[in-house]
């Protein structure tokens, strides 16, 4: 990383500064979205930016416009010399005084990163967290928020496992995703992924599946994933194959793989 885009201009990576008052920093007060490019162009950034200014609204927090986010975007790729790369687009709330409540006229701080990167595909032995459970009836559990310290913490327990990732529960015990992506599960009447209401994530990669109706909505329980054809776990970065959930091996649907695979691969 040799360049960062921050506060509408760019920047050398060892030069940027962020105010050790930032909210982001002291509370984890803000926003992410992370996105692909491809031929230096931002991938879906419509949709990515619906997600942010929803989150925008929860948080009562302004966001920037998504030509301003185009922008930065076209200016950071060219000044990093990458055409296919991942893009981290930050929001913090900005400065603020001690305490809970936010300045009433928030500047809030932008942050855009980018390194290389393209689409993957890949497997992973995934198991169902102890630790950390997804509160479905929280509006935290539906934004992208800087805070992401459940995650965290459910990722180190799957490392202790031998895992390489964790599935998380709802407060109902039926399975919402992973700490960083998407489920989604095969069995005889289709491919399914939990509805947002169960504490999932509105996913973009998620969310294009269902419009392509290659996905539909359903309550699962942990039981659904080792009677399936097939588990996967999905982001805008990635389809990954679930091959073993805690200990037990999962089938592999080759077809179905390849066919989610084509879809997410698309820029459309």
């Amino acid at each position: 990383m040799t360049f960062v885009w921050l506060n509408g201009a760019l920047h050398a990576c060892d030069a940027a500064r962020i105010s050790p008052a930032d909210r982001g920093f002291t509370l984890g007060d803000g926003l992410f979205e992370t996105m692909r490019a491809a031929g230096g162009q931002v991938l879906h950034l419509s949709r990515h930016m619906a997600r942010l200014a929803a989150g925008g609204d929860v948080l009562g927090m302004p966001v920037p416009e998504a030509a301003a986010v185009q922008g930065a975007a076209t200016a950071l790729l060219q000044a990093c010399g990458l055409e296919n790369a991942v893009l981290r687009l930050s929001v913090a709330r900005g400065e603020g005084p001690r305490g809970l409540l936010p300045p009433v006229h928030a500047h809030p701080t932008v942050l855009l990163t980018a390194v290389r990167g393209e689409f993957s595909l890949s497997h992973s032995q995934v198991m169902i967290s102890r630790l950390i459970r997804r509160d479905e009836a929280s509006p935290l559990s539906y934004i992208k928020s800087l805070n992401y310290l459940p995650g965290i913490l459910a990722r180190q327990e799957a490392e202790r496992m031998g895992a390489q990732d964790a599935l998380l529960l709802n407060t109902q015990g039926r399975v919402a995703e992973s700490t960083v992506s998407n489920l989604l599960v095969a069995t005889g009447a289709g491919v399914f992924t939990p509805p947002v209401a169960e504490g999932a994530l509105p996913g973009i990669a998620r969310e294009r599946l269902l419009e392509q109706n290659l996905v539909r909505e359903a309550r699962l329980a942990p039981v659904d994933l080792l009677d399936a054809r097939g588990v996967w776990l999905v982001n805008s970065l990635s389809l990954r194959v679930v091959t073993e959930l805690d200990g037990t091996p999962l089938p592999v649907d080759g077809p179905c793989t390849a066919q989610l695979e084509q879809c997410l691969r698309q820029s459309a």
